[in-house]
């Protein structure tokens, strides 16, 4: 059987070659960022007429909405890889109002092989032939595909959750724009003995494939759900959810949430291990930012700086990476949270500043309109804060980390009840996450306003054990320690908060948590005073 490979398209001493997705230039490979090359790589396959600005979003952009800048920006960059300019026009011509056209000398080949049948489905097969082609769309972002579920034994007529759950989860996952995902249509072909992660990854070139069982036996039901790696087949995570068949409807939402929570935590871990493997010259801008998330997480001075680094790196690739600009609102918050190189007031504005900047990037990113929320926080606007962690949740409803923010901004305005649920609902979804730690100390401070000194105190100092707790995290399992009547153990974290900062007053506790003058802060006030701070 004869199969058509991807083409190269030469014109002036430049190749650009789909099958191994890079762009040459006598011989020599040139550094592009994977968008730009998706982008020159549209215009070459569409020579003999012209683009359309439409088209180009909706190819290079997957149809979200950018700005005019953000468009020129790309062409920008997509001539100057190729040493064309916006005055000669020599190879990339503009349309006025319209469009672009690749208007160069354009020669291409394409290689016919012969191969032996595989024993795939009709679809199956058309999508392997196709899946270099399929990467030159992608713009740097991990990708994932989500098979039907398997079902084992007679689940009756719940038997459908095989097919809905997965569906869910599509569509939940499609809602991070991180992430690039497989459409139902493609990855619902890959069953049976047809779902190994290794033919999915080469067939719809994806790097993360997730699978899954539903096994009945009696009156009792497990979920089993796998992440592996679409290149190399090892398994990223797994996890198991049993209960009652009966119940298996009901379990459905909480299992998808879980699922897609899950996934915000171990892909980006997975990035940061691959990157880690890549020259620094090499990382493109997706590279770049989950470095920086990585370093960002470990909530130390010098870490959150070289995440700053990383972030600018990732703009300098891509200057309207709404991410990457996150990330900087992220580390400037660090700096004034945490009172990293004493100039709060002016680390607050930069974290606004690139908050605003990443919302106008992307307004559909959850991320973006959690660090709106954040700055309104550390400013005092309670009230204004809590209705951005709404609209990160609305966006996203298994955004661990917005629902988090929201429970801790609900705290600080005495809301105990409400904030305890949305920490609890967070924990749920994301056990692993980097800011599990404040969840846990958050859930503290609550139960101090519910009058159970007891639990926050037990709270406080499982918070303060996890990895990534700072001084405020010690001196919260200090004072709830200390509330709770355990001087010896409220002494011990407090020799570590003066150990991290010996300076640290109630003033610095209460300008990072701007509680509202209420009487859960009077309590704190008074704790944080009876131990000498």
């Amino acid at each position: 059987m004869a199969e058509v490979q991807p083409c190269i398209f030469r014109f002036e001493d430049f190749e650009l070659d789909i099958a191994r997705f890079e762009l040459r230039s006598d011989g020599k490979r040139v550094h592009v960022e994977p968008q730009v090359l998706s982008l020159l790589i549209l215009l070459a396959e569409n020579a003999a007429r012209m683009v359309s600005k439409d088209e180009v979003i909706e190819k290079i952009w997957d149809g979200r909405i950018v700005s005019e800048s953000a468009v020129a920006a790309r062409i920008k960059a997509a001539r100057k890889a190729i040493g064309d300019d916006g005055k000669g026009q020599r190879l990339i011509r503009t349309i006025h109002g319209k469009g672009f056209r690749f208007v160069g000398e354009l020669a291409h080949s394409c290689r016919v092989a012969s191969v032996s049948p595989v024993p795939l489905q009709p679809e199956a097969a058309c999508e392997n032939a196709i899946s270099e082609v399929v990467r030159t769309s992608r713009d740097g972002r991990p990708s994932v595909a989500v098979l039907p579920f398997e079902l084992v034994g007679e689940a009756g007529p719940l038997g459908i959750i095989a097919d809905a759950l997965p569906a869910d989860i599509i569509m939940d996952l499609s809602r991070l724009h991180w992430l690039f995902v497989i459409a139902r249509g493609s990855s619902f072909r890959f069953r049976g003995v047809d779902a190994d992660p290794l033919t999915v990854g080469r067939a719809l070139a994806v790097r993360y494939c997730l699978t899954g069982t539903i096994e009945v036996s009696g009156e009792e039901v497990t979920v089993a759900v796998m992440l592996a790696d679409g290149y190399h087949g090892e398994t990223i995570w797994a996890e198991n959810y049993r209960g009652a068949l009966a119940e298996l409807q009901m379990m459905r939402p909480d299992i998808e949430a879980q699922v897609v929570a899950a996934l915000e935590v171990h892909i980006p871990r997975n990035e940061v291990r691959n990157a880690r493997r890549r020259p620094a010259a090499e990382l493109d801008a997706w590279a770049s930012f989950h470095l920086g998330l990585d370093h960002m997480y470990r909530f130390r001075q010098a870490d959150n700086a070289r995440a700053a680094e990383l972030f600018a790196q990732s703009l300098v690739r891509d200057p309207h990476f709404s991410r990457a600009l996150g990330g900087l609102s992220f580390t400037h918050f660090q700096n004034a949270f945490l009172n990293f190189g004493g100039r709060p007031e002016a680390e607050l504005e930069a974290a606004r500043n690139f908050a605003h900047r990443a919302l106008e990037a992307d307004q559909y990113d959850p991320f973006a309109h959690f660090n709106v929320g954040r700055s309104f926080w550390l400013d005092g606007q309670l009230e204004d804060s809590i209705a951005w962690f709404d609209r990160a949740a609305s966006l996203s409803p298994s955004y661990a980390q917005g629902i988090y923010n929201r429970g801790l901004v609900s705290t600080m305005a005495g809301k105990p009840k409400e904030a305890d649920a949305d920490l609890t609902l967070a924990l749920e979804l994301s056990p692993l996450d980097p800011l599990a730690y404040a969840m846990v100390s958050s859930r503290a401070m609550a139960h101090v306003q519910l009058g159970d000194f007891e639990k926050a105190a037990e709270l406080g100092s499982r918070a303060a054990r996890m990895p990534g707790a700072h001084k405020h995290i010690a001196l919260i399992a200090a004072f709830t320690a200390h509330l709770a009547g355990n001087s010896k153990v409220a002494s011990l974290w407090l020799a570590k908060v003066k150990a991290a900062d010996p300076n640290l007053k109630a003033e610095t506790f209460f300008h990072a948590f701007p509680f509202a003058r209420n009487a859960a802060r009077e309590v704190i006030e008074k704790s944080i005073a009876d131990l000498g701070l």
